[in-house]
């Protein structure tokens, strides 16, 4: 048995140092048995997240994380803790990694409003890639559910916000049409301003590329004023028309115009530049519905995101702060200190929706096993399925064991398994950079509703070695 234990201790060494890690990165049995002593078991049960809402307390911002865009677990246990936060904390609005339009319909049909028939047909607005991640089953589940909530609620209802920037034509179109119903004259105006994009036919990188390497006129004074305009008559508007609710949505979509014009310009000069005005226009974003939820004779408002944990774990954390990246959650425990928790997910294998390349179908691909020398690799050696770490308070042992830096795996929109190190992982130290985290073991796809003749045809398993 000695022997076995010490071959396979130095196969995990090697394996370790070929990702990148060290032999102290590797899960230790101290580090095991603290984990899961710490550990609380999910079973399903109603009280599964009790700890977790005794960990919330009064904090008002509750970030809730994905390891991935695609999976059917991370968005079936972010609606029972939302569904939680709700009825026993009073949360006032969902505000999740979407296109603000688009999120917006569906704030309408939760709140009893609008055309739609269903959460499906509310859900119709998420058309571009990768729409999967809104319109899948786990969401519509949810939005009937928010209607269904709201529609019996005694108090406020509660709404369903984007906090993304890459609606830029679509806000565009939603801003004319507002201003067309309260002040045709600023109408023609702004149609004057915003024609600076018409010849782009709609394509922000195209728009981006040209401008950035000064190959035509910038956009950026038309959309700065555009906006000035709107806030400036602000009283007036919401005096003419009599809806406060219909001018934030039409000044929400102006200001996403301004920050994506700049978004798109910046792409081509890098990375960190345009992650961190992406997640400086969601924080923004969070700002302002969180004052605009906020009534003068009322409690201050109590937001719910979901994003994925690239967004919402602290940055600072991580190798991608290191490297000059911000995020919404670094930002929000700036912005709001104390006021905010910060929930991480994680899974060790299994199954994922995702794309093998941008703007490509949907596939049901396998997810391999977590990295040796992993966060993955650590929390799956517990041998718990299912549960929820706390490391914001509680056990410094556990808290120690995960402040040790390791790698984290991240899968976004596009899973590539064979260059998964590179493109998948980086190093980080998950106590600081979450409160808590929800470990899944095994976990599969979620399921779009528009799922292509491609997604049915699950991915075969991979033979191993699969080369260099």
């Amino acid at each position: 048995d000695a022997g076995r234990q010490e071959a396979e201790q130095r196969r995990r060494q090697r394996a370790a140092a070929a990702a990148g890690c060290t032999e102290t990165a590797l899960a230790t049995p101290h580090a095991v048995a603290a984990i899961r002593a710490a550990a609380r078991p999910l079973t399903g049960g109603k009280r599964d997240y009790d700890a977790l809402l005794d960990l919330v307390g009064d904090a008002r911002f509750v970030l809730l994380g994905e390891a991935t865009h695609g999976t059917h677990e991370f968005y079936e246990e972010r609606a029972r803790i939302t569904r939680r936060l709700i009825e026993d904390k009073g949360f006032h609005a969902v505000a999740v990694e979407a296109d603000w339009p688009d999120a917006y319909r569906v704030n309408r049909y939760v709140r009893g409003r609008g055309a739609d028939r269903d959460a499906i047909e509310a859900l119709s607005g998420f058309q571009r890639f990768p729409n999967w991640m809104w319109r899948n089953t786990d969401v519509a589940a949810f939005v009937e559910w928010l209607r269904h909530h709201n529609a019996h609620a005694a108090g406020p209802q509660v709404g369903f916000y984007g906090l993304d920037l890459y609606s830029l034509f679509s806000s565009i179109e939603e801003v004319l049409r507002y201003l067309d119903e309260v002040d045709p004259n600023a109408a023609r105006q702004a149609r004057e301003r915003y024609a600076c994009f018409d010849h782009y036919h709609e394509d922000s990188q195209h728009y981006g590329y040209t401008a950035s390497l000064d190959m035509s006129a910038s956009c950026e004074q038309g959309v700065l004023e555009q906006l000035k305009q709107l806030q400036q008559r602000a009283a007036d508007y919401m005096y003419r028309d009599g809806d406060e609710e219909a001018f934030f949505y039409a000044e929400q979509n102006a200001r996403l115009v301004k920050n994506a014009e700049e978004y798109y310009r910046t792409m081509f000069r890098g990375r960190v530049s345009s992650w961190n005005l992406r997640d400086s226009h969601m924080a923004e974003t969070l700002d302002a519905l969180a004052r605009h939820l906020s009534k003068d004779d009322e409690p201050a408002s109590k937001i719910i995101v979901w994003e994925h944990n690239s967004h919402i774990g602290d940055a600072r954390a991580t190798e991608m702060g290191e490297m000059g990246e911000w995020n919404v959650g670094e930002l929000a425990r700036k912005e709001y200190d104390g006021q905010t928790r910060l929930i991480g997910f994680s899974t060790y294998d299994g199954f994922v929706t995702a794309a093998s390349e941008w703007d490509a179908p949907a596939e049901h691909k396998r997810v391999r096993p977590g990295m040796p020398g992993s966060y993955e690799e650590l929390l799956h050696a517990t041998g718990i399925p299912r549960f929820l770490l706390p490391l914001r308070d509680g056990n410094n042992r556990a808290r120690d064991a995960m402040l040790e830096r390791k790698l984290e795996r991240a899968i976004g929109v596009i899973y590539l398994p064979r260059t998964e190190r590179h493109s998948h992982y980086f190093a980080a130290e998950m106590a600081r950079q979450f409160d808590a985290v929800i470990h899944i073991d095994h976990t599969s796809a979620v399921q779009p509703l528009d799922p292509g003749g491609g997604w049915h045809a699950e991915e075969p398993p991979e033979t191993y070695p699969t080369g260099i």
